[in-house]
């Protein structure tokens, strides 16, 4: 019960943390990327250092980055696909999603395994 109340506690405060600084930043829209994965990411490795230690908190966050990685290149490909080749969204993301597995199922393979 202590684990999860500061769980809570310290997910809170980063969200709102990185709420607000991206709240500061031109244009606003970068405001919902400093409001979620990071600081999620950030106080989740937090707590699993508190809790599992260093050594199992840097396999994590090399988990994240591989996930980062293969999201970014999912975000790249789905854009691409619907404004240069007019592809519908239900289209371009489905086909983006199986280069997403893809990548991130090689990034595990090759690195994280």
């Amino acid at each position: 019960m202590q684990e999860l109340f500061f769980r809570f506690l310290i997910g809170g405060l980063v969200v709102s943390f990185f709420a607000a600084f991206g709240d500061i930043l031109k244009p606003k829209s970068f405001a919902g990327l400093f409001g979620a994965a990071p600081s999620i990411g950030l106080a989740t490795l937090a707590l699993t250092i508190s809790s599992q230690g260093r050594v199992y908190a840097s396999v994590e966050a090399r988990s994240m980055m591989a996930g980062a990685t293969a999201f970014l290149l999912y975000a790249c490909l789905s854009s691409r696909l619907m404004m240069q080749l007019r592809w519908s969204a239900a289209k371009a993301a489905i086909f983006a999603l199986v280069i997403w597995f893809l990548t991130s199922f090689s990034l595990w393979f090759a690195l994280l395994r």
